[in-house]
């Protein structure tokens, strides 16, 4: 019998501000193909978050060294199950994919219009995997 050890991608992302298209950085736009749209985008102090009509794509920055950052590029077909979750003030999407990584994604001082703009992004992920 093999033992298989699941761990998270990343621990936590925190993400407080949504970004318009045209404020992102250039290199996050480099990810994004010519065959897709920008669905919502959002940033804290270090990392930004893009979903795309057919992935999301993280850039994890580290604080310690200002050149070091992991791209998370994932796809939304790779994802196996999913769930939103609203609490006051804050939405969680966690996110179980196939190669058995967990992503928990934290979406903090939400009104309720962020709220609704995140759940519509929500439901085109989902409609993407089917």
């Amino acid at each position: 019998m093999s033992y298989i050890k699941f761990k998270e991608l990343a621990k936590y992302f925190d993400f407080k501000t949504e970004v318009p298209v045209d404020k992102l950085p250039e290199y996050a736009l480099e990810y994004v193909s010519k065959k897709e749209s920008v669905i919502l985008a959002y940033k804290n102090l270090k990392d930004y978050i893009v979903f795309t009509d057919k992935k999301i794509i993280l850039f994890d920055r580290d604080t310690l060294a200002v050149y070091y950052k992991k791209i998370h590029y994932i796809p939304y077909k790779s994802i196996s199950t999913s769930a939103i979750n609203f609490k006051p003030g804050k939405v969680e999407l966690l996110f179980s994919l196939d190669s058995g990584y967990q992503l928990h994604i934290n979406f903090i001082d939400m009104n309720h219009d962020k709220k609704e703009s995140l759940k519509k992004a929500y439901k085109i992920m989902m409609d993407a995997i089917i």
